[in-house]
Protein backbone atom coordinates (compact mmCIF):
# COMPACT_ATOMS: atom_id res chain seq x y z
CA UNK A 1 0.00 0.00 0.00
CA UNK A 2 0.92 3.59 -0.92
CA UNK A 3 -0.63 6.67 0.26
CA UNK A 4 -0.25 10.14 -1.78
CA UNK A 5 -1.21 13.48 -0.52
CA UNK A 6 -3.58 14.94 -2.46
CA UNK A 7 -2.25 17.23 -5.55
CA UNK A 8 -2.82 20.22 -6.92
CA UNK A 9 -2.30 19.63 -10.25
CA UNK A 10 -6.04 17.30 -9.93
CA UNK A 11 -7.81 20.33 -9.35
CA UNK A 12 -7.43 22.96 -12.36
CA UNK A 13 -10.29 24.59 -14.03
CA UNK A 14 -11.90 28.08 -15.90
CA UNK A 15 -10.64 31.13 -14.76
CA UNK A 16 -12.24 33.77 -13.11
CA UNK A 17 -12.49 37.61 -12.35
CA UNK A 18 -10.31 37.38 -9.66
CA UNK A 19 -13.20 40.09 -8.17
CA UNK A 20 -15.40 37.29 -7.53
CA UNK A 21 -15.84 35.05 -5.12
CA UNK A 22 -14.83 31.56 -5.93
CA UNK A 23 -17.23 29.80 -8.18
CA UNK A 24 -15.90 26.37 -8.89
CA UNK A 25 -14.26 23.65 -6.91
CA UNK A 26 -11.04 24.04 -7.86
CA UNK A 27 -11.03 27.40 -6.41
CA UNK A 28 -12.85 26.06 -3.16
CA UNK A 29 -11.35 22.79 -2.45
CA UNK A 30 -8.32 22.89 0.04
CA UNK A 31 -5.44 20.07 -0.47
CA UNK A 32 -4.64 18.17 2.85
CA UNK A 33 -2.63 15.03 3.83
CA UNK A 34 -3.99 12.26 6.28
CA UNK A 35 -1.29 11.90 8.51
CA UNK A 36 -0.71 15.43 9.03
CA UNK A 37 -4.27 17.27 8.16
CA UNK A 38 -5.85 19.43 11.26
CA UNK A 39 -9.13 17.21 10.87
CA UNK A 40 -10.96 19.47 13.36
CA UNK A 41 -11.21 22.17 11.10
CA UNK A 42 -12.67 20.26 8.55
CA UNK A 43 -16.37 19.65 7.34
CA UNK A 44 -16.20 17.25 5.01
CA UNK A 45 -13.08 15.00 3.48
CA UNK A 46 -12.44 13.32 -0.01
CA UNK A 47 -10.33 10.24 0.22
CA UNK A 48 -9.74 8.08 -2.49
CA UNK A 49 -9.03 4.28 -2.65
CA UNK A 50 -6.92 3.48 -6.30
CA UNK A 51 -6.87 -0.45 -5.58
CA UNK A 52 -7.78 -2.93 -8.23
CA UNK A 53 -7.05 -6.02 -6.73
CA UNK A 54 -10.48 -6.52 -5.55
CA UNK A 55 -11.95 -6.41 -9.56
CA UNK A 56 -9.14 -8.47 -10.59
CA UNK A 57 -10.12 -11.23 -8.02
CA UNK A 58 -13.50 -11.34 -9.44
CA UNK A 59 -12.65 -11.83 -12.86
CA UNK A 60 -13.64 -7.94 -14.04
CA UNK A 61 -12.13 -4.95 -16.05
CA UNK A 62 -9.38 -3.23 -14.04
CA UNK A 63 -9.08 0.20 -14.80
CA UNK A 64 -11.09 1.72 -11.47
CA UNK A 65 -7.19 2.44 -9.72
CA UNK A 66 -7.88 5.39 -11.46
CA UNK A 67 -11.27 6.52 -10.38
CA UNK A 68 -10.44 9.13 -8.03
CA UNK A 69 -7.93 11.13 -10.80
CA UNK A 70 -10.72 10.90 -13.22
CA UNK A 71 -13.36 12.60 -10.30
CA UNK A 72 -11.45 15.00 -9.00
CA UNK A 73 -10.97 16.30 -13.31
CA UNK A 74 -14.37 16.19 -13.24
CA UNK A 75 -15.25 18.14 -10.06
CA UNK A 76 -12.92 20.39 -10.36
CA UNK A 77 -14.76 22.00 -13.15
CA UNK A 78 -18.41 22.13 -11.35
CA UNK A 79 -19.64 25.53 -10.03
CA UNK A 80 -19.85 25.69 -6.59
CA UNK A 81 -23.52 26.08 -4.84
CA UNK A 82 -22.93 25.64 -1.48
CA UNK A 83 -21.61 27.88 1.51
CA UNK A 84 -19.73 27.58 4.83
CA UNK A 85 -18.14 24.12 4.32
CA UNK A 86 -14.88 23.11 4.48
CA UNK A 87 -13.71 20.46 2.02
CA UNK A 88 -10.28 18.95 1.85
CA UNK A 89 -8.77 16.20 -0.78
CA UNK A 90 -6.99 13.98 1.61
CA UNK A 91 -5.32 12.16 -1.45
CA UNK A 92 -5.23 8.60 -2.63
CA UNK A 93 -4.54 5.46 -0.51
CA UNK A 94 -3.05 3.22 -3.13
CA UNK A 95 -2.91 -0.23 -3.93
CA UNK A 96 0.30 -1.97 -4.72
CA UNK A 97 0.05 -5.76 -6.33
CA UNK A 98 -2.48 -8.08 -4.21
CA UNK A 99 -2.66 -6.06 -1.07
CA UNK A 100 -6.09 -5.32 -1.29
CA UNK A 101 -7.01 -5.71 2.73
CA UNK A 102 -3.80 -3.56 3.14
CA UNK A 103 -5.79 -0.74 1.80
CA UNK A 104 -9.06 -1.65 2.99
CA UNK A 105 -7.30 -1.41 6.87
CA UNK A 106 -5.56 2.40 6.34
CA UNK A 107 -9.30 3.33 4.49
CA UNK A 108 -10.57 1.98 8.12
CA UNK A 109 -8.25 3.63 10.01
CA UNK A 110 -9.00 7.41 7.79
CA UNK A 111 -12.52 6.65 7.83
CA UNK A 112 -12.71 6.14 11.71
CA UNK A 113 -10.10 9.18 12.05
CA UNK A 114 -12.57 11.37 10.62
CA UNK A 115 -16.04 10.42 12.05
CA UNK A 116 -13.84 10.18 15.68
CA UNK A 117 -13.40 14.22 14.39
CA UNK A 118 -17.07 15.16 13.07
CA UNK A 119 -15.67 14.85 9.70
CA UNK A 120 -17.80 13.92 6.77
CA UNK A 121 -16.06 11.04 4.90
CA UNK A 122 -16.88 10.48 0.80
CA UNK A 123 -14.42 7.56 -0.48
CA UNK A 124 -13.92 7.01 -4.00
CA UNK A 125 -12.76 3.97 -5.71
CA UNK A 126 -11.82 1.39 -6.51
CA UNK A 127 -13.65 -1.43 -6.66
CA UNK A 128 -16.55 -2.16 -4.39
CA UNK A 129 -14.40 -4.13 -2.18
CA UNK A 130 -14.21 0.25 -0.62
CA UNK A 131 -17.32 -1.06 0.82
CA UNK A 132 -15.66 -3.65 3.50
CA UNK A 133 -12.72 -1.51 4.61
CA UNK A 134 -15.39 1.96 5.00
CA UNK A 135 -17.34 -0.23 6.85
CA UNK A 136 -14.57 -1.53 9.37
CA UNK A 137 -13.59 2.01 9.78
CA UNK A 138 -17.22 2.84 10.79
CA UNK A 139 -17.64 0.09 12.91
CA UNK A 140 -14.41 1.43 14.78
CA UNK A 141 -16.10 4.68 15.58
CA UNK A 142 -19.41 2.77 16.44
CA UNK A 143 -17.97 0.71 19.17
CA UNK A 144 -17.12 3.68 21.38
CA UNK A 145 -20.55 4.71 21.12
CA UNK A 146 -23.48 4.03 22.73
CA UNK A 147 -25.86 4.02 19.37
CA UNK A 148 -24.16 1.56 17.67
CA UNK A 149 -26.56 0.44 14.37
CA UNK A 150 -25.53 1.29 11.47
CA UNK A 151 -27.64 0.82 8.32
CA UNK A 152 -25.87 -0.03 5.21
CA UNK A 153 -27.74 1.65 2.07
CA UNK A 154 -26.64 0.52 -1.49
CA UNK A 155 -27.36 1.41 -4.84
CA UNK A 156 -26.32 -1.17 -6.97
CA UNK A 157 -26.97 -4.05 -9.58
CA UNK A 158 -25.59 -6.74 -7.40
CA UNK A 159 -26.17 -7.80 -4.03
CA UNK A 160 -22.00 -8.07 -3.79
CA UNK A 161 -22.88 -11.31 -1.61
CA UNK A 162 -20.69 -13.50 -2.53
CA UNK A 163 -19.15 -15.90 0.29
CA UNK A 164 -15.49 -15.13 0.50
CA UNK A 165 -13.89 -19.10 -0.66
CA UNK A 166 -10.29 -18.44 -1.52
CA UNK A 167 -10.01 -14.35 -1.14
CA UNK A 168 -12.24 -11.87 -0.43
CA UNK A 169 -12.93 -9.33 -3.45
CA UNK A 170 -15.12 -6.75 -4.95
CA UNK A 171 -18.33 -8.92 -4.97
CA UNK A 172 -17.62 -10.25 -1.57
CA UNK A 173 -17.83 -7.10 0.97
CA UNK A 174 -21.29 -7.40 2.31
CA UNK A 175 -21.44 -11.00 2.78
CA UNK A 176 -18.05 -9.63 4.74
CA UNK A 177 -19.66 -7.23 6.43
CA UNK A 178 -23.25 -9.32 7.77
CA UNK A 179 -20.77 -11.98 8.86
CA UNK A 180 -18.65 -10.22 11.16
CA UNK A 181 -20.22 -6.76 12.60
CA UNK A 182 -23.69 -7.19 14.05
CA UNK A 183 -23.89 -3.72 14.19
CA UNK A 184 -24.74 -3.92 10.36
CA UNK A 185 -28.24 -3.55 8.81
CA UNK A 186 -28.22 -3.88 5.21
CA UNK A 187 -30.32 -2.56 2.19
CA UNK A 188 -30.02 -3.06 -1.68
CA UNK A 189 -31.48 -0.99 -4.34
CA UNK A 190 -31.36 -1.77 -7.78
CA UNK A 191 -30.96 -5.71 -7.87
CA UNK A 192 -31.02 -6.82 -11.59
CA UNK A 193 -31.92 -10.44 -11.35
CA UNK A 194 -29.72 -11.22 -13.91
CA UNK A 195 -26.93 -10.03 -12.22
CA UNK A 196 -27.46 -12.68 -9.23
CA UNK A 197 -27.48 -15.93 -8.91
CA UNK A 198 -29.94 -18.03 -7.22
CA UNK A 199 -27.52 -18.44 -4.65
CA UNK A 200 -27.25 -15.11 -4.00
CA UNK A 201 -30.40 -14.31 -3.28
CA UNK A 202 -30.88 -17.15 -0.73
CA UNK A 203 -27.95 -15.58 0.72
CA UNK A 204 -30.00 -12.82 1.14
CA UNK A 205 -32.95 -14.31 1.99
CA UNK A 206 -30.68 -15.96 4.75
CA UNK A 207 -29.53 -12.53 6.26
CA UNK A 208 -33.03 -10.82 6.24
CA UNK A 209 -31.65 -8.28 3.74
CA UNK A 210 -34.51 -5.97 2.46
CA UNK A 211 -34.03 -4.70 -1.36
CA UNK A 212 -35.57 -3.36 -4.40
CA UNK A 213 -35.32 -4.43 -7.76
CA UNK A 214 -34.71 -2.32 -10.84
CA UNK A 215 -38.08 -2.53 -12.13
CA UNK A 216 -38.95 -0.89 -9.18
CA UNK A 217 -36.71 2.19 -9.76
CA UNK A 218 -38.06 4.40 -11.69
CA UNK A 219 -38.06 7.91 -11.10
CA UNK A 220 -42.29 8.57 -11.68
CA UNK A 221 -43.43 9.94 -8.35
CA UNK A 222 -45.78 6.63 -7.70
CA UNK A 223 -42.78 4.38 -7.44
CA UNK A 224 -40.24 7.32 -5.54
CA UNK A 225 -43.32 7.16 -2.86
CA UNK A 226 -43.27 3.60 -2.60
CA UNK A 227 -39.88 3.33 -2.31
CA UNK A 228 -39.59 6.04 0.05
CA UNK A 229 -41.76 4.09 2.62
CA UNK A 230 -39.56 1.19 1.86
CA UNK A 231 -36.76 3.06 3.25
CA UNK A 232 -38.67 4.89 6.35
CA UNK A 233 -38.46 1.83 8.93
CA UNK A 234 -35.21 0.61 7.88
CA UNK A 235 -33.31 4.47 8.52
CA UNK A 236 -36.25 4.70 11.26
CA UNK A 237 -34.22 1.65 13.55
CA UNK A 238 -30.70 2.59 11.89
CA UNK A 239 -28.84 5.07 14.54
CA UNK A 240 -26.27 6.02 11.75
CA UNK A 241 -26.90 5.84 7.63
CA UNK A 242 -23.78 4.79 5.34
CA UNK A 243 -24.55 5.31 1.52
CA UNK A 244 -22.79 3.15 -0.57
CA UNK A 245 -23.02 3.55 -4.43
CA UNK A 246 -21.81 1.22 -7.52
CA UNK A 247 -22.22 3.29 -10.45
CA UNK A 248 -22.69 -0.25 -12.62
CA UNK A 249 -26.52 0.28 -11.08
CA UNK A 250 -26.85 2.91 -13.56
CA UNK A 251 -27.75 1.88 -16.70
CA UNK A 252 -24.54 2.43 -19.54
CA UNK A 253 -26.45 5.30 -21.23
CA UNK A 254 -24.93 7.25 -18.20
CA UNK A 255 -22.59 4.94 -16.99
CA UNK A 256 -20.53 3.52 -19.80
CA UNK A 257 -17.26 3.80 -17.79
CA UNK A 258 -17.90 0.54 -14.98
CA UNK A 259 -16.42 -2.84 -14.83
CA UNK A 260 -19.89 -4.33 -15.37
CA UNK A 261 -21.74 -1.67 -17.33
CA UNK A 262 -25.39 -3.11 -17.73
CA UNK A 263 -27.77 -1.07 -20.27
CA UNK A 264 -30.41 -1.86 -17.84
CA UNK A 265 -29.67 0.14 -15.01
CA UNK A 266 -31.88 2.73 -13.13
CA UNK A 267 -31.27 6.40 -14.27
CA UNK A 268 -29.73 9.99 -12.29
CA UNK A 269 -33.05 11.67 -11.72
CA UNK A 270 -34.48 8.63 -9.83
CA UNK A 271 -31.13 8.27 -7.86
CA UNK A 272 -31.14 11.77 -6.81
CA UNK A 273 -34.42 11.54 -5.40
CA UNK A 274 -33.57 8.91 -3.30
CA UNK A 275 -30.25 10.41 -2.08
CA UNK A 276 -31.93 13.25 -1.27
CA UNK A 277 -34.64 11.39 0.77
CA UNK A 278 -31.69 9.31 2.68
CA UNK A 279 -29.63 12.70 3.25
CA UNK A 280 -32.67 14.22 4.39
CA UNK A 281 -32.55 12.46 7.54
CA UNK A 282 -29.75 13.69 9.30
CA UNK A 283 -28.35 9.82 10.09
CA UNK A 284 -25.86 9.67 6.61
CA UNK A 285 -22.50 9.51 8.51
CA UNK A 286 -20.79 8.65 5.31
CA UNK A 287 -20.82 8.40 1.70
CA UNK A 288 -18.48 6.85 -1.18
CA UNK A 289 -18.71 5.93 -5.01
CA UNK A 290 -17.48 2.56 -6.25
CA UNK A 291 -16.45 1.48 -9.75
CA UNK A 292 -15.86 4.48 -11.33
CA UNK A 293 -13.36 2.83 -14.36
CA UNK A 294 -11.92 5.46 -16.45
CA UNK A 295 -10.37 3.67 -19.22
CA UNK A 296 -13.95 1.97 -20.22
CA UNK A 297 -15.47 5.88 -19.89
CA UNK A 298 -17.14 7.17 -22.91
CA UNK A 299 -16.87 11.05 -23.69
CA UNK A 300 -16.01 10.94 -19.43
CA UNK A 301 -20.03 10.87 -18.99
CA UNK A 302 -19.58 8.48 -15.75
CA UNK A 303 -16.87 10.95 -14.38
CA UNK A 304 -18.93 13.41 -14.40
CA UNK A 305 -22.18 11.47 -13.16
CA UNK A 306 -19.60 10.37 -9.93
CA UNK A 307 -18.30 14.08 -9.62
CA UNK A 308 -22.48 15.36 -9.72
CA UNK A 309 -22.94 12.64 -7.04
CA UNK A 310 -20.08 14.45 -4.55
CA UNK A 311 -21.72 17.69 -5.22
CA UNK A 312 -25.40 16.73 -4.56
CA UNK A 313 -24.01 15.23 -1.52
CA UNK A 314 -22.06 18.42 -0.04
CA UNK A 315 -25.27 20.19 -0.87
CA UNK A 316 -27.76 18.24 0.75
CA UNK A 317 -25.40 17.44 4.23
Amino acid sequence: MEYKPAERSQWTGRASSSTLENQYWYQQIQLGNINTIDLPSMDIALIGYACDEGVARNHGRIGARRGPTALRERLAKLPIHFEDKTIVDLGDIIGKGEDMEVCQNALADSIESCISNAVFPIAIGGGHDIAYGHFKGLHQWVNKQSQKKIGIINFDAHFDLRPVGNQPNSGTPFFQILNEFTAAEYFAIGIQQQSNTKELFDIAKNFEVPYVYREDCESTPTVVEALKKRLSPFIATNEHLYVTIDLDGFSSAYAPGVSAASPLGFDPAFFFKILGFILASNKVISLDIAELNPTLDRDKQTATLAARIVDFTVMHL
